[in-house]
């Protein structure tokens, strides 16, 4: 069996519209993808000067999925207000709102003796984008008929997967293997392609029955893209990309 990156639910949202923010990647844009591959017609949000969003409205393209662009920010109310109602004019109505939206405020960690470094402004941006972000898009959205019951569901916290520990004793062993083994994978994985992660989203997972003579065996392969950690500046001699040098 090989899943080539399918979700692990399916929906059928032939003929239905969604606008989903902050959705030129990580979970923004895997609920985008999920949505297309369901029928749905989605808007990705994104900053006006973040590139991802046109490439990625074009990558879903190319896999014959129905999206758009929706450029603009949920920070500024005015711009966030114009930004709904042209998805929705692109769209045709809207039918669906994922305000995913967010944003840390820094890409550097502030550790508690640097609390001199989260400033007002920093701490305005967050507020600005994580909350009132989300309020601006449901205050618009509300004029395209989303029920009170639609816009609380679809501005849940975004989770994935089963609670942990899982009590599946099928799932358990999985959890168990990188539990034990994950370390050692990682070190292994760092070690031939450098600092970064593997994707979940382009990812295929194939496994088979293999005989043997103490009983047969579940053979599985993983296979993910390398994403390497990208750094914003050259800190403590550290390089601006995570790739191992050659």
């Amino acid at each position: 069996m090989n899943t080539s990156g399918e979700p692990p639910a399916r929906y059928d949202l032939a003929g239905k519209t969604a606008l989903v923010t902050g959705g030129a990647s990580g979970i923004g844009l895997a609920t985008a993808i999920m949505l297309a591959r369901s029928g749905c017609r989605v808007a990705i949000n994104h900053l006006a000067e973040d590139a991802r969003g046109p490439e990625q409205v074009e990558a879903l393209r190319g896999r014959g999925l129905d999206a758009l662009s929706a450029p603009g920010s949920v920070a500024d109310a005015a711009e966030c207000a114009a930004m709904v109602a042209r998805a929705a004019a692109d769209l045709g109505r809207l039918d669906y709102l994922v305000a995913n939206a967010g944003t840390p405020g820094t890409r550097k960690s502030i550790a508690p003796q640097e609390l001199d470094r989260l400033t007002e402004e920093l701490w305005r941006e967050v507020i600005e984008v994580n909350l009132l972000g989300v309020f601006r898009c449901i205050k618009a959205a509300a004029l395209f008929g989303l029920s009170e019951t639609e816009e609380r569901m679809l501005n849940e916290v975004p989770h994935r997967g089963t609670a942990m520990p899982p009590t599946d004793p099928l799932i358990y062993r999985f959890y168990e293997m990188v539990m034990v083994n994950g370390p050692a994978w990682k070190a292994l994985i760092e070690e031939e392609f450098g600092d970064g992660i593997m994707s979940a989203i382009d990812f295929d997972f194939t496994f088979e029955r293999v005989a043997h003579e103490k009983g047969d065996r579940v053979q599985i392969v993983m296979s993910g893209k390398f994403l390497p950690y990208k750094y914003y500046g050259n800190e403590q001699g550290m390089p601006p990309y995570g790739f191992k040098e050659a």
